[in-house]
Formats: structure tokens, C-alpha cells, sequence
């Protein structure tokens, strides 16, 4: 159990006591949030999801499609 004089609003599990391991293992549990890397982190992702969305774009404007032909082969075709 926590003591009532170390709580703090908003602190939920980082103000129990718990074991080294525990907080190693959850170190996510414990961890301030930090705004600098969580912003590097999120504009990373926009910017991998948006590549991908290009990428995908652009294959589907050259026209191929999949095909399996009569003989199970996977072709590309126009």
C-alpha cells in the first residue's frame, strides 16, 4: 500500500511500492511522459504511413494487377 503523504493526483501506479524488477520490466509504467520524442515519434510514423500511401498510389497507377494462371503461377499483368 501507498503512503497517503508521497501520493500525488494523477502519479496511479508509480506511487505504490513495488519491486526493481517490476519497475524494469514496466518501464513504460513509470516513465514521464516526454512531449520532444513523443512529437519525433509521431511525425516518424505520419511520415512512413504517408510513404507507404504513395508508394501504394503509385503501383496502382502503373496498371499491373495480380493474376494466377491456369498453371497456379502468380503473374503480374497490365
Amino acid at each position: 500500500m501507498a503512503d497517503s503523504k508521497n501520493e500525488k493526483p494523477g502519479e496511479g501506479i508509480r506511487s505504490m511500492r513495488s519491486t526493481t524488477a517490476f519497475r524494469v520490466v514496466n518501464f513504460e509504467l513509470y516513465a514521464k511522459p516526454n512531449i520532444v520524442i513523443m512529437s519525433i515519434g509521431l511525425t516518424c510514423f505520419g511520415i512512413t504511413l504517408g510513404y507507404i500511401a504513395y508508394m501504394r498510389q503509385k503501383y496502382e497507377s502503373l496498371g499491373y494487377y495480380a493474376a494466377i494462371s491456369t498453371n497456379a503461377v502468380y503473374v503480374l499483368t497490365e
